[in-house]
């Protein structure tokens, strides 16, 4: 069983910063599209940001543009998302995923392997 292990997550109050973490050990991480996703309970998940296998690429959803970095050290097998000016509507359950595809990946459905999830509570 593959398992990417998120941290990072907590509350924190609005304009404030966090930083997430995914480990994915025992993989070739360099061979993996990544994606942060993130979930409000009754709702989908949606895609935050992506970035393809060589960290030269990136998506961000709309709203988070100009906030969140997401980022990669292949050398540490670890997915980053910087996520700065934080707002109390950033409040989700963050995910991260692996895709096969080297990519930048924008479907939920093309990502292989998912986290457990880490709350992110931003108090206003």
């Amino acid at each position: 069983q593959v398992h990417l292990v998120e941290s990072g997550g907590g509350v924190v109050q609005a304009g404030g910063s966090l930083r997430l973490s995914c480990a994915f050990p025992g993989r070739t991480f360099r061979n993996f599209g990544m994606g942060w996703f993130r979930q409000t309970p009754g709702k989908e998940r949606e895609l935050a940001a992506a970035i393809d296998s060589g960290g030269g690429f990136t998506y961000y959803a709309d709203s988070l543009k100009g906030r969140f970095i997401i980022s990669r050290d292949n050398a540490k097998s670890t997915l980053y998302l910087q996520m700065n000016m934080l707002k109390p509507e950033d409040t989700d359950v963050y995910y991260c995923a692996a895709s096969k595809y080297t990519i930048v990946v924008l479907h939920a459905n093309q990502y292989n392997y998912w986290g457990q999830g880490t709350q992110v509570t931003v108090s206003s």
